[in-house]
């Protein structure tokens, strides 16, 4: 078998990969992961982690030496990779702040559990969905604490199969062009059940989708009922595009508030934050002093992002429904501010908006700025 063994940098992390999966796209994700664990440890005073999945350990290099980890428990599934990981975490091993072993994440959970050892930051990069984790993670998690979940499940989530999305998240996800979005809100909305099954809560610190995963940061609390204001479900009208929230006591007489069409309905998901703009206000300013210039940008997008209704409309739609020229992302924000309308981008597409107007509403608008355009 072919092994890597070229010196990839990352961060302040100098690694090799070995047989390891490794992607260097997906490195804003580790980023956001090391901002925030060293935001927790600023807040807390002390750090633990578990990297229940680890491959090369780059993620655990970066946690021990950017933010400062006083401990790593390393776990790896694949017992060959054992090599690389050594030579990796060496340092890390030697002074006797790392741990390695190649277990079921799920039996690290368990043992975490048993031992009533509860940790501050636990990492679960799996592959498809995150569901068998979802219970036994929160089991070895400290209250305060907080969970880092990886999704590849994309077509379940976006409704292309979703009879198997019933049975791994016990939601009926539909197909429409905010479905980025409901991928996140599907899987908040699964381990929001899990945790109050325990007598606690979470709440989302950031919901980040990258293009080809969805990532998501929660943390534990003691309590955060659900409610039909943040869990319910999601309509799509195919024959306007309108979106709108359905409560649990609304289902069975469902129609399209504009033209009383049949909804498309999505869900149950979580219908509540999806970032906490405090949180993010910290970790940009973090990476400001790290001079992470994209990493500033991205988040002042989640920030902006986090307070409006759980769509979005892409600029291809609004188009398509308007018979009209795609129209300029920021010309379209602008002139629905002026309206007095709350609008912004969304980081989950660039070729979408969030806005608390309706799609007509943003036809209108568009339409009539280019009108304005031609007069001008």
């Amino acid at each position: 078998m072919t092994r890597n063994l070229t010196e990839h940098t990352e961060g302040k992390a100098t690694f090799k990969i070995g047989n390891a999966f490794y992607r260097p796209g997906t490195q804003v994700v580790r980023d956001l992961g090391v901002l925030a664990a060293t935001i927790y440890k600023s807040k807390i005073g002390h750090l633990r982690v578990i990297d229940a999945m680890s491959g090369c350990g780059v993620r655990s290099l970066r946690y021990s030496l950017e933010s400062q980890a006083d401990w790593i428990w390393v776990n790896e599934g694949n017992p060959e990779l054992n090599p690389i990981l050594q030579q990796n975490l060496a340092g890390a091993i030697a002074s006797h702040k790392a741990t390695l072993t190649h277990l079921d994440a799920n039996q690290v959970f368990f043992e975490c559990y048993n031992r009533r050892d509860y940790y501050d930051f636990i990492d679960v990069d799996c592959f498809g969905s995150p569901t068998p984790y979802l219970d036994t993670s929160l089991w070895a998690l400290k209250l305060g604490g907080l969970l880092y979940l990886t999704s590849t499940d994309g077509r379940k989530l976006t409704g292309h199969a979703s009879e198997s999305s019933l049975g791994i998240y016990g939601a009926y996800p539909r197909n429409h062009p905010a479905a980025q979005e409901q991928g996140l809100r599907v899987v908040i909305g699964k381990l929001q059940q899990q945790a109050i099954a325990k007598g606690l809560g979470i709440e989302p610190i950031f919901s980040l989708f990258t293009g080809q995963t969805y990532r998501l940061m929660v943390r534990l609390v003691k309590t955060q009922p659900l409610t039909l204001q943040n869990y319910g479900f999601l309509g799509y009208c195919h024959h306007c595009g309108n979106y709108q929230t359905v409560s649990w006591r609304q289902l069975g007489r469902v129609v399209c508030a504009y033209d009383q069409k049949s909804l498309t309905l999505s869900g149950p998901l979580w219908l509540g934050l999806l970032h906490n703009q405090s949180w993010l206000r910290q970790m940009q300013g973090l990476a400001q002093k790290w001079h992470w210039s994209k990493r500033v940008q991205l988040l002042s997008l989640m920030e902006a992002e986090a307070d409006f209704p759980p769509y979005f409309y892409t600029l291809a739609e609004i188009g398509r429904r308007g018979r009209l020229d795609i129209p300029k992302r920021d010309h379209l924000i602008q002139a629905l501010r002026d309206r007095g309308y709350f609008a912004c981008a969304t980081h989950i597409t660039p070729g979408a908006i969030k806005t608390n107007a309706d799609i007509h509403t943003c036809i209108a608008v568009a339409l009539n700025s280019v009108h304005c355009t031609k007069k001008c």
